[in-house]
């Protein structure tokens, strides 16, 4: 079925039950590995769903399809959430979801391009996606290809400087096919983002070094999709999205809590999360938008 065949809501409702059933994966996936990073993967679940079970522009049949958009995890700690949707979108068996971290298995504590398939980039050094992201954008430029690229940052991770001189770069090259997505829940590895290194007034920042500036509930799938939607237009310049999270969301004793930046739940906690999100896939709950 086509997109112009289905009605907008059914979309969103979609995309929320596969936004549920992505949480799921990335805490199983986790505990099975006895590592990871939950918090800022289930942070991202909304986002990363809507834009590969909608938005990218992408053949699985043919991964290094020229003409495909791409997408870099910039915060490369949260490839949980980032795997889960590759392997749902049918890039590779899900079976290799339980892998991850393990002697064998293709998910590496950090993604590799050179091991998964459908990763345009190996991430896991902070503040170096946008930089690659400006490279592809650019090169779409002079190759005369029409595809997006998406860039997707973590909050703490604006505290590089790399990521300054990138959103310069953007600016000066007028790269209007470049979308970054900044994950902003306000915690990083050490505490509150506003007390280890504050990066507000951030939506100033941006519009001074010459971005457009979208701002959006991150957790709301049919703002997210809105936006996404929209621009898929070309723009005048980058355009930057500022989408408003939280750590740990769905499960109730990680949200808000930098404890969960980057430890795996024990099997008490397991359960109890499980628990959490299968009720609110059931029941209706997270639905808190139309």
């Amino acid at each position: 079925m086509r997109k112009a065949d289905v009605s907008w809501w059914e979309r969103v409702k979609n995309l929320k039950k596969k936004a549920k059933e992505v949480r799921i994966e990335i805490i199983k996936m986790i505990y099975q590995a006895k590592s990871g990073h939950p918090g800022g993967s289930l942070s991202a679940a909304d986002i990363l769903t809507v834009l590969y079970f909608d938005i990218l522009k992408i053949d699985v049949t043919c991964p290094k399809w020229i003409s495909r958009d791409r997408f870099i995890l910039s915060k490369g700690h949260a490839c949980p959430v980032w795997y889960v949707c590759l392997a749902k979108k049918g890039f590779f068996p899900e079976q290799e979801l339980s892998k991850l971290r393990k002697i064998g298995g293709i998910l590496q504590g950090h993604p590799d391009m050179k091991k998964v398939p459908g990763l345009d980039m190996t991430t896991g050094s902070l503040g170096q996606g946008l930089s690659a992201g400006i490279g592809m954008a650019l090169g779409a430029k002079v190759l005369k290809l029409n595809f997006k690229t998406y860039v997707l940052l973590g909050d703490g991770e604006l505290n590089e400087g790399q990521i300054w001189e990138a959103a310069m770069s953007a600016n000066k090259f007028n790269l209007n096919n470049l979308i970054a997505i900044i994950d902003y829940n306000n915690l990083q590895l050490d505490g509150y983002c506003h007390e280890v290194m504050p990066i507000e007034p951030l939506k100033d920042k941006w519009i001074s070094f010459g971005w457009i500036v979208e701002e959006i509930d991150g957790h709301n799938v049919s703002e997210i999709l809105s936006v996404l939607e929209r621009l898929k237009e070309c723009q005048e310049k980058p355009t930057v999205i500022i989408a408003h999270t939280i750590k740990g969301k769905g499960v109730s004793f990680m949200e808000n809590n930098p404890e969960w930046h980057g430890k795996a739940p024990n099997e008490e906690e397991f359960k109890l999360a499980i628990k959490e999100l299968e009720e609110t896939r059931n029941n209706g709950q997270l639905d808190f938008y139309p």
